[in-house]
């Protein structure tokens, strides 16, 4: 894939970048490794200023940063300014409380004949972030904050089609006065992964991305001893049980689905409803995803943009024309509109079948499965029977059912009456082809720690 902007309501190509040779991967790598070395040993006060000057200017900033997303990839100009603004809170989150999460953990000296002895957190070196296209700046800024705040220092090579943004982040975390070599984009192809993760002044990689691309970059990882991070995407289960408040389940079904045009890892997209009320919650689903406005991202009317990238929209109408063929019930949209860009309409699919490969394929797009469960225990079955185990959904009042559901699904997080989001707060990733490591919260900041005993006589 060259590196471009490519319109994807239009697609038309606004423009196009050269990628950076070999002899600029290596000067950039070695800024990094060199800068690394003097940056560790600043303080955590000194690092929050830079990051909180980064965060005034996202906030500041946020409009321009927001048609810049919409742009490059599609979403409406409502979520890229949402985003934007997330990404403030995140390093402002780090900011405010790096000190604390890296803080000296003591143990018990006595114990094992010390007089003093704790576990200190220490920054591993330069780090490599292979990042996606769904969510341009908070994908990276949720690598970057605590990267930074760890003392750590960052390489992000980010997707082909989101040049722009990908330049934008190193440029704004610059001007928050972070020094020169602790965050740099390299605009290369991912063939150009390989090499820069071999590099010995790189210590560790995360990847957020596709399972192949998981699997590619957790081999070289292995193969080099260096640690990685890895989300690999989800298909995240929704389960609606009689007890729950279903106008409000219908509603946040409808939000799940299509959030981020349906191109989001912790999007809903199997909804699996009780027997009960099955009837009834499919009827009010589809007519909600129905009355979605697909069109223009920049409209402030549009509810649903286009797809990011052609080949994104091509690989959802195979998975939803092989179901179709099979027998499937295409309950509204499954077919591509007839207009310049790369949209799809909201569509709701019925009738599923295990073989069909929608099944068990992830859905980067506003596709919604939907299936029938007999009681709580088929309600978790189809849960996880699935290769992923990311985010996961749970609609119930009562308690007993609650319980069950946090502890039978399969996942990295459950949300019991709520839609799954990402928070600074709370730490992220999944379990099974998902993933590994987790990012945001204590649990990110450490993960590209060095965690060091320290015993004193």
């Amino acid at each position: 894939m060259s590196i471009a902007t490519i319109n994807p309501a239009t697609g038309e190509t606004v423009k196009t970048f050269t990628p950076a040779t070999s002899s600029e991967v290596d000067a950039a790598i070695a800024r990094a490794y060199d800068r690394f070395a003097d940056y560790r040993h600043t303080s955590c006060a000194q690092r929050a200023r830079c990051a909180s000057a980064t965060a005034d200017l996202l906030e500041a900033e946020a409009e321009e940063a927001a048609a810049m997303m919409t742009l490059e990839m599609g979403k409406t100009l409502a979520a890229a300014k949402a985003e934007t603004l997330k990404c403030a809170k995140g390093f402002r989150f780090y900011a405010e409380n790096a000190e604390a999460l890296l803080a000296d953990e003591p143990a018990d000296a006595a114990a094992v004949g010390a007089s003093k002895a704790y576990a200190r957190y220490q920054p591993l070196g330069v780090l490599l972030a292979v990042m996606p296209w769904n969510f341009p700046l908070w994908q990276a800024v949720r690598f970057a904050a605590p990267a930074l705040m760890a003392g750590n220092v960052g390489i992000l090579k980010h997707a082909s089609n989101v040049p722009q943004c990908a330049l934008y982040l190193a440029d704004v975390i610059a001007r928050g006065g972070f020094p020169e070599g602790c965050f740099q984009t390299l605009l290369v192809p991912s063939s150009a992964v390989e090499d820069i993760l071999r590099d010995p002044r790189v210590a560790a990689a995360t990847l957020t991305g596709s399972e192949p691309a998981g699997r590619s970059v957790a081999a070289i990882a292995g193969d080099e001893v260096k640690p990685t991070v890895l989300e690999l995407g989800g298909s995240d289960p929704f389960i609606v049980m009689p007890s729950a408040d279903l106008e409000a389940a219908v509603t946040t079904a409808v939000a799940a689905r299509v959030q981020n045009n349906g191109q989001s890892c912790i999007a809903a997209k199997r909804f699996i409803a009780h027997t009960d009320i099955y009837d009834e919650f499919l009827d009010k689903f589809v007519a909600r995803m129905e009355a979605l406005q697909v069109g223009d991202p920049t409209d402030p009317d549009t509810d649903v943009g286009p797809l990011a990238t052609e080949q994104g929209r091509a690989d959802v109408e195979k998975l939803v024309d092989q179901a179709a063929a099979a027998g499937a019930m295409i309950r509204c949209g499954g077919k591509r509109l007839d207009r310049p860009g790369w949209f799809y309409p909201p569509t709701v699919i019925t009738d599923i079948t295990r073989d069909m490969p929608i099944f068990t394929e992830e859905v980067f797009g506003p596709v919604a499965s939907v299936y029938r469960a007999a009681d709580i225990d088929e309600g978790i079955e189809i849960a996880n029977a699935t290769t992923f185990g990311l985010g996961s959904n749970a609609w119930t009042t009562d308690e007993a059912e609650q319980r069950r559901f946090i502890d039978g699904i399969q996942a990295g997080q459950v949300f019991i009456n709520g839609m799954t989001v990402s928070y600074p707060e709370l730490p992220f990733g999944g379990v099974k082809r998902s993933g590994y490591g987790r990012e945001l919260s204590a649990h990110g900041i450490r993960e590209f720690c060095n965690v060091k005993t320290v015993w004193i006589a």
